[in-house]
This record gives structure tokens, sequence and C-alpha cells, in this order.
């Protein structure tokens, strides 16, 4: 097999510039993380991982700056495995569009890999965020290239134990709760800086930070 072949082939990474949706970004909302990010904001058409101590608790009020700016468009936004099932009153509140949204609770774990995988190649999505159980290398590597391929922002919330397995995200976080909203670790960035430190405020009036956001009925 040439050189030339092999490059053509949508399994082989060549390098952050040469991605099909290199330079593509989304505003975190975030200033501080923003100026760290590359292109000034979360990567889209590749895959993000925010690392959590507690997964029925995920930060989703660091997200939901970069979820309303996609609600503009006509694309379904894809809710895989959350924890429980999302308040609706908090989601409405802050501009979330219930019509575009679309939670899937797959019963085997092989099914909503699957169905992430195919949510994010299918370019009708403009976000899709997943809470696998597991995930090997193997597995990410499936969701980053879907990511690209389908131009969608992946999102991936897991456990933080999850730091020392290998991944082919783009960009991975390391996510603390504080007083006043977070301390990020960035642990993998592709295309810029790793192992910053990134101290990030919240709205202490956005309802996504509530325990509530979370109806506590799986």
């Amino acid at each position: 097999m040439s050189l030339a072949s092999c490059l053509q082939r949508r399994d082989i990474w060549r390098g952050f510039q040469n991605s099909p949706s290199a330079g593509r970004v989304l505003s975190s909302g975030f200033r501080p993380l923003d100026a760290y990010l590359p292109g000034g904001g979360w990567p889209l058409g590749a895959l993000t991982e925010i690392l959590i101590d507690d997964i029925a608790h995920s930060p989703l009020w660091l997200v939901l700056p970069g979820l309303l700016q996609l609600t503009a468009l006509k694309h379904h936004q894809i809710w895989i495995h959350p924890p429980h099932i999302p308040y609706p009153p908090a989601l409405t509140s802050r501009g979330i569009s219930l019509d575009k949204t679309v939670i899937l609770k797959p019963r085997q774990e092989t099914d909503a890999l699957w169905a992430a995988e195919q949510a994010l190649r299918s370019g009708a999505c403009s976000a899709v965020l997943y809470w696998p159980k597991n995930l090997s290398f193997t597995a990410t590597r499936r969701l980053q290239l879907a990511s690209e391929v389908g131009g969608t922002w992946g999102l991936c919330f897991r456990h933080w134990r999850a730091a020392t397995m290998p991944t082919t995200a783009a960009l991975r976080l390391l996510f603390k709760p504080t007083g006043t909203g977070a301390m990020l670790t960035i642990l993998k960035c592709r295309g810029g800086k790793t192992e910053g430190k990134l101290a990030i405020c919240r709205d202490t009036m956005n309802p996504l930070n509530s325990p509530n956001t979370f109806d506590l009925i799986v």
C-alpha cells in the first residue's frame, strides 16, 4: 500500500492542522478558557473529554454557553446516558430548546457507543453529550473520527480515573469544583499547551448550577 493511499484513509490521523475540522471553534463563554484554547474556544468537529469526580453532578454550566450558541442551528443535540433525567424547566429557562434535545438511554453500553458514533458522524447534530460507563482507547478513536466526519461537537463526561487512560480526544480537561466555579487542568490539548491550570467562575444565577438540574428519578 502506497503512502498516498494510506493518508487518504479516515482512520489515520495526520495532525491537528490537517484535520477536516481544524480551526473551527466555539466560544466557551469563559474568557480564561477561550484565551488558553487554540483558536479561542471549544474545538468543533472533535471530541472533548471532561473528567469529573462525580458523574451524577456533571458540570453542565461549563458547556451551557456553547450549547446555547448551537441552539440557533436547526440541528438536534443528543444526550446519551445522562446520569439522571434532565430537569426541563432549568433547561428551558436558559434557552435550551427541548424540541431539539433528544435523550437516549440504551440498555447496552455497546448500543450507547454505537448511537454516539452515529449521531456524531451523521452531521444532523450540533452537539452530542455522552456519559459512557467505560470507554476504551479504540472507542475514543471511533468517536473522534466520527466527530471529524460530522463536524460535530462531541462531549464525553468521564470519571477522573480515566486520566491515566490513553485517548484520541482532541481535548481532555480535569474538572475540580471550587466555591466560585472550578479549577480546570488541561491534560491534553491538540495543537495547544498542556498541563495548564485555569480558574473558572460560574454564573451564580444559572439554574444549571442547581442539583435539581437532573431529576432524581432515573
